[in-house]
């Protein structure tokens, strides 16, 4: 068996005309003897996991789940082995590093804050 990770796409439509349809990726870990077994299970996955909800409102929402979209093999499972790679351009560095340096100090005080309440 081999794991590989497959980017499940999502639509979230609300029943009222005037709402705004989103979208999600979500990126999942499936276990498959070859790569068109993990589609198929992923395809599972997602399908598993369309429901009917409703906003705190009590407006209804509709999640769909769409398609498997991307779908990548994990040569080796070992600590720090590289999972996914995202390129960013910008004519901004200095905020773009700004937004960084914030998102890793919120991720560091949530962890900080997780630890510590485990304890």
């Amino acid at each position: 068996m081999e794991w590989y990770l497959a980017k499940l796409v999502y639509r979230f439509e609300p029943t009222t005309a005037n709402d705004t349809v989103h979208f999600e990726e979500q990126i999942r870990l499936v276990e498959a003897e070859d790569e068109l077994h993990a589609f198929h299970r992923a395809q599972q996955i997602g399908s598993q996991e369309e429901c009917h909800l409703e906003y705190e409102n009590g407006v209804p929402i509709h999640w769909y789940f769409m398609d498997v979209t991307e779908l990548l093999k994990l040569h080796s499972m070992m600590d720090g082995a590289e999972i996914l790679s995202q390129s960013h351009k910008t004519t901004e560095p200095e905020a773009f590093q700004k937004n960084i340096r914030l998102k890793a100090g919120y991720l560091l005080a949530n962890c900080t804050d997780q630890f510590l309440q485990s304890r």
